[in-house]
């Protein structure tokens, strides 16, 4: 596990994502943070996933994830009941899951990226039932269907003659058997490549694992040779309230935070189906749970900074104070009153930012309910409006609007002329009969439009007809064109074939000429019976050069033979030239001896026997 996040780290940092991690901020990650992570990896390989998920549904967003994961062919482990453990942990984005998805997919970036690409002139298109229920629709899509029938039986036949044509050509079985086995090579060359570079990068990922085992020997031999009792006990020290950190602090956070997700599984479990008014409500929910926390990063973020600048700030106080030689540094009780000033200032601060952020969230909050009430608005709008298009009494929602506003006008006036009975009956007899002239003026204009509407039904319908007649006309032409263009590139290649056996055979005949030629030339010149002539002839010359080849090689047999019967001789003067140069520096040294002995005394050589004189 720990080989797969180094792996993933590495990746990540690098292009096109640069991230800049490291194991424990990636470790860190949440878990909308590590969906978001995930996103970014798949829109590296299909731009069209490029989405903010903040700004999407879990579920679409796990719907589309899962879409994509299984074009590019991605099977996660385990049977149909981890599939589902799959589903919920790739919605709420947990490690186990999210994880291997990432190693599998930085292994293989290039190659989903163009099988993403392919996908979407493979993939067919599911057209709805709702939709073929359509006339136009539906027949728009038979002939579709029928064109690409069409196109895929003239493929057929132009591979039916491309075939006979090929059997035409002698040895043309062989011929494909070749071909064959050469798509077979190319296809384990590029298999044989593609494993090559899967080791070469798994080589240097042991490379790179290697150094950092050896810097951290080096390191630890560095602080071994180093050691003093007050380094290992700080030493000591820092692993003692680091793994304390871990266990004290991390680690219960985790289990924590495991023990909540389970509790909100089995929750999740036990409660009944939801329904699209919970789904809002969830929605809203964690919008709003996704913007404090957004708000409160930001909060965590400018307070960062702040902190930063005020160390700047004082470290370039502080130095400009030691320039000047002042002594203006706050000590003691000034000093105290100073920080405590500055705390109150900051408890200030905090609590007006908390305030500013508590509004901030209200007013995304607020902005957010008025979209979806927006939103609800607009989609009952819609659907009443379609409704009433298809009951045919279009406006009908915009004259009950009128007739209500009219109802609470006449109640208000009830209300306000409810004592005198007179004042309500006429005014009910208004209301009446301004409602029955809105009706009989509403009435010839429904009418009318009832008409428009059947017309326009008729003039969409003739429209959709002549553009599929366009559309099936242009197809038919388009392939008749791309037919034509093949048909014609095919002829400019067996022209540009037959130009070139033309060329090369002209060439042939050429070379035949001159060889043709040269041999009747020689044959005159050798049936000539001037000698002069004769001896011009090639075969003269190379009978002349055979001749004095041979003469050579003769005259070198002689010699070698020669060389081989004087060679034991001659080793053996060469063996006696040794023996005497080695005579003679023998009785060099020895002389050279003889004269370093004088200054002691004399030899004198008598009777065979050497006598030093002092």
């Amino acid at each position: 596990m720990s080989d797969q996040i180094k792996f993933i780290v590495d990746n990540l940092n690098e292009e096109p994502f640069r991230k800049n991690y490291n194991l424990i901020t990636f470790d860190s990650l949440e878990p909308m943070q590590l969906l978001q992570v995930l996103n970014d990896v798949l829109a590296e390989i299909d731009p069209k996933q490029v989405v903010d998920i903040r700004e999407e549904m879990p579920e679409q967003t796990a719907k589309r994830m899962l879409s994509l994961l299984g074009i590019l062919k991605y099977k996660p482990p385990g049977n149909a009941t981890d599939m589902s453990t799959f589903r919920q942990g790739l919605v709420i984005g947990s490690k186990p899951v999210i994880y291997p998805v990432l190693h599998w997919l930085l292994q293989r970036t290039t190659e989903l990226k163009k099988r993403a690409y392919l996908a979407r002139f493979l993939i067919k298109l599911e057209v709805p039932s709702e939709f073929l229920q359509d006339e136009t629709v539906a027949d728009t899509n038979k002939q579709d269907i029928s064109a690409m029938e069409e196109e895929k039986d003239q493929l057929i036949k132009r591979v039916e003659r491309l075939k006979k044509r090929v059997e035409t050509v002698q040895n043309h079985q062989r011929m494909l058997k070749i071909a064959r086995q050469l798509r077979v090579e190319k296809e384990r060359e590029e298999f044989l490549a593609q494993q090559k570079q899967e080791q070469k990068n798994q080589l240097f990922h042991a490379v790179q694992r290697l150094q950092r085992v050896q810097n951290q020997l080096k390191s630890m031999r560095h602080a071994a040779a180093d050691a003093k009792p007050e380094s290992l006990m700080k030493r000591l020290e820092e692993e003692i309230k680091f793994n304390s950190y871990m266990v004290t602090e991390k680690f219960p956070k985790e289990l924590e935070n495991k023990k909540k997700e389970l509790h909100f599984l089995q929750k999740v479990v036990s409660e009944p189906a939801m329904g699209h008014s919970d789904l809002l409500e969830l929605e809203s929910k964690a919008s709003i749970i996704s913007r404090k926390k957004e708000a409160k990063a930001e909060e965590l973020q400018e307070a960062k900074e702040k902190l930063t600048s005020l160390e700047r700030e004082v470290s370039l106080k502080t130095n400009q104070t030691r320039e000047f030689g002042g002594t203006e540094v706050l000590k003691g009780d000034e000093f105290k009153r100073y920080v405590s000033k500055l705390r109150s200032k900051s408890t200030v601060f905090k609590k007006k930012h908390q305030i500013i952020a508590e509004f901030k969230a209200e007013f995304g909050l607020l902005q957010r309910t008025e979209e979806l009430l927006k939103q609800r608005h607009d989609n009952i709008q819609h659907q009443l409006q379609t409704i009433e298009e298809k009951k045919g009494v279009s406006g009908y929602s915009y004259t009950q609007e009128e007739l209500e506003r009219v109802s609470a006008l006449k109640s208000e006036v009830d209300e306000v002329k409810g004592r005198t009975l007179d004042g309500m009956s006429e005014m009910v007899k208004k209301l009446n009969s301004l409602v029955s002239e809105k009706k009989s003026a509403l009435a010839p204009v429904i009418k009318e439009l009832r008409q428009l509407r059947q017309k326009c039904q008729e003039l969409t319908q003739e429209c959709d007809e002549k553009k599929s007649q366009y559309d099936s006309c242009a197809a038919g032409l388009e392939s008749n064109r791309s037919k034509l263009e093949q048909e014609v590139r095919g002829l400019r290649e067996e022209c540009l074939q037959e130009e070139s056996r033309y060329h090369y055979t002209n060439c042939m005949v050429k070379n035949l000429e001159v060889q043709l030629r040269r041999a009747t030339d020689e044959m005159k010149v050798y049936v000539s019976s001037d000698q002069q002539e004769k001896r011009k002839a090639i075969r003269e010359q190379y009978t002349k050069n055979i001749a004095e080849q041979e003469n050579l090689g003769k005259t070198l047999r002689e010699k070698q033979k020669a060389v081989r019967e004087s060679h034991g001789p001659n080793m053996k003067q060469a063996k006696m030239w040794r023996d005497f140069e080695q005579l003679m520096e023998c009785k060099k040294q020895c002389f050279l001896k003889q004269q370093s002995q004088t200054s002691i005394g004399q030899v004198i050589q008598e009777g065979g026997e050497d006598r030093l004189i002092l």
